[in-house]
């Protein structure tokens, strides 16, 4: 457990550094990082999130999204959410998770992430909740659509798995994703 909390101090330094806010030595490249962990140091990792959110000494301005809570906060907007465990049982839940595909957007996501103005060298978006939202949205799809949106500010993934040889491997157990636009970031 150490370990992990020696690394996010780390972290907590690196993202107030200028290089870091201003993605300098990233060869012309999105300035998104990905903080890999173990899954079964998520409460840590929530606990880091929420201090890190309220801490009025940091040299930054933390824009923190957690993919579940927008989840949840698109399906209310749908009016579905309490319609989904009916779903589910009467239709399956391939039928469900075509549907919430439908209206749980990249797109969707993207507009309850994304704010103005936008201030390089300032803001960073942290984003966590990856595990919880999966199956809903996977974390290389988001980031792909996010490119456009977020070209002036560094975007952190804390991610409950292993980023290697440009793979997101989610629990470090399911089927590896690509996503080759992100760097490793402790």
């Amino acid at each position: 457990m150490e370990e992990i909390k020696e690394r996010l101090d780390r972290l907590k330094r690196k993202i107030q550094t200028e290089d870091f806010l201003l993605g300098r030595g990233l060869s012309n490249e999105v300035n998104f990082w990905i903080f890999c962990y173990e899954p079964a140091e998520e409460m840590i990792i929530e606990h880091f999130v929420d201090s890190l959110v309220v801490d009025h000494n940091i040299e930054c301005s933390i824009h923190s999204y957690n993919l579940y809570k927008v989840f949840l906060d698109i399906c209310n907007s749908k009016n579905i959410l309490s319609k989904i465990p009916t779903m589910e049982e009467k239709k399956g839940k391939d039928y469900l998770l075509r549907q919430i595909h439908s209206i749980a957007t990249e797109s969707a996501f993207i507009s309850q992430i994304n704010f103005e103005p936008q201030v390089r060298g300032k803001d960073v978006v942290l984003i966590s909740g990856v595990g919880d939202v999966f199956p809903f949205m996977r974390v290389h799809s988001l980031l792909e659509a996010m490119q456009p949106h977020f070209s002036n500010i560094p975007i952190l993934v804390l991610y409950p798995g292993k980023y290697e040889d440009a793979q997101l491997k989610l629990f470090n157990k399911l089927k590896p994703n690509s996503y080759y636009r992100a760097f490793n970031i402790i």
